[in-house]
């Protein structure tokens, strides 16, 4: 037999290439969904057909926009509004998160906040409700979530929203860069500890992308065009732009995708 026969005997019994994006009868929980990026995930997600459980501090419990999104698909919704930078309102809803949801597949830690202000200014307690929502809420529901996959011997995918400034400094946004780091060294911790568990641990790392989180810098005319001439995509990004990324690491299709800070930014990076 040849390398080629080989080849395309590997191939044919390689499954076709749409269902290796499919997620029907897998249950995504997405943070941050009520708006921007996380919206477009769990949408994406739905679309791909997971049922969505949703958290988020201002989602409505019931006849949110996400949920009639995600309903309009076909697919189930369920709200949980949980308060991301108390550590004792994320224990207490990561706990009945795994109870009510035996079988949880996907988790995409994707709710984030920003501070803007020069360092020399910063205080306390704007650094803590930084670092409680980025990094600290998103460790708790990862080891809980993680927890119950082990349990099950079922494996699964977790995948973290983090930034371009998980790879730059930025400016006025000290606790922001501290937070996005963190996660990126997260993502690859976690990632060496669970992946003998069949547990796919990744991020994503956004670029510009017109969300209420940059509404200062694109309603800043100047800055803005300094960030879009800088972009070889030419363009702010759109929250639909991530959307891909977080279906292909929540599926079967990144099963042998591990520890990886994927940017997804226009080029920026590549710039």
């Amino acid at each position: 037999m040849t390398a080629a026969t080989e080849t395309t005997g590997d191939m044919a019994a390689a499954p076709p290439a749409h269902a290796q994006f499919s997620l029907d009868g897998k249950v995504a929980v997405v943070t941050g969904c009520s708006r921007g990026i996380g919206f477009a995930i769990a949408h994406a997600l739905a679309c791909a057909g997971a049922d969505i459980v949703g958290i988020s501090a201002g989602l409505e419990t019931s006849g949110s926009a996400i949920q009639r999104t995600v309903e309009g698909v076909g697919r189930s919704f369920t709200a949980y509004q949980v308060d991301l930078s108390s550590r004792d309102d994320v224990r207490r809803h990561a706990a009945t998160l795994v109870d009510n949801h035996p079988e949880i597949h996907i988790l995409i830690n994707n709710a984030g906040t920003i501070s803007r202000l020069p360092a020399i200014e910063s205080v306390e307690a704007e650094w803590d409700r930084v670092l409680e929502v980025n990094l600290s809420s998103q460790f708790l529901l990862a080891q809980s979530v993680a927890r119950q996959m082990i349990t099950r011997q079922s494996g699964g995918k977790i995948v973290f929203t983090a930034s371009l400034l998980s790879f730059q400094g930025g400016v006025n946004v000290a606790s922001y860069t501290a937070s996005k780091s963190a996660v990126a060294g997260l993502t690859r911790a976690l990632s060496n500890e669970w992946a003998v568990h069949g547990i796919n641990v990744n991020a994503i790392a956004p670029g510009y992308i017109a969300t209420a989180n940059t509404q200062a810098l694109q309603d800043d005319a100047l800055r803005s065009r300094s960030i879009v001439e800088r972009i070889p995509a030419g363009r702010w990004g759109r929250p639909d732009d991530i959307a891909g990324a977080a279906v292909f690491l929540a599926s079967a299709a990144s099963d042998y995708v591990n520890g990886v800070v994927l940017p997804v930014d226009g080029g920026w990076l590549g710039r």
